[in-house]
């Protein structure tokens, strides 16, 4: 099992989610949980003004999604968010994906554990 963490640019969260859907949806086995972020990378921030004064903000907002898979889906998730997230030229601050090792997973309501849980 791995959990992905995917940082996207939050305009392109439906274009994603449409994409994992068409992707994971297997007898409503798709489970997702989004989080609006800011971060700091490559990409700046967007220009403000401040008591008149042009101020570029440091920190760019980014939409955050976080899902659970078995190891037969990773892959396929990975080129889903990719397809989905990518600007058209593939601009800096389309985003970032992180994989990560999921040891357990429990499901509260039953009590089940593992891959079936998910």
């Amino acid at each position: 099992m791995k959990l992905i963490i995917a940082i996207i640019r939050p305009e392109r969260l439906q274009a994603v989610q449409d994409a994992l859907q068409k992707t994971l949806d297997e007898g409503d086995n798709y489970r997702l949980t989004v989080a609006s972020v800011d971060g700091h990378g490559r990409a700046v921030g967007e220009t403000e003004y401040f008591r008149g004064q042009q101020v570029r903000t440091r920190m760019a907002q980014r939409t955050q999604i976080t899902i659970g898979v078995n190891d037969a889906y990773v892959d396929r998730a990975i080129d889903a968010i990719v397809a989905a997230a990518r600007s058209p030229n593939g601009e800096v601050g389309d985003g970032k994906i992180f994989v990560l090792p999921l040891e357990q997973v429990v499901r509260i309501r039953t009590g089940e554990r593992g891959g079936s849980a998910i």
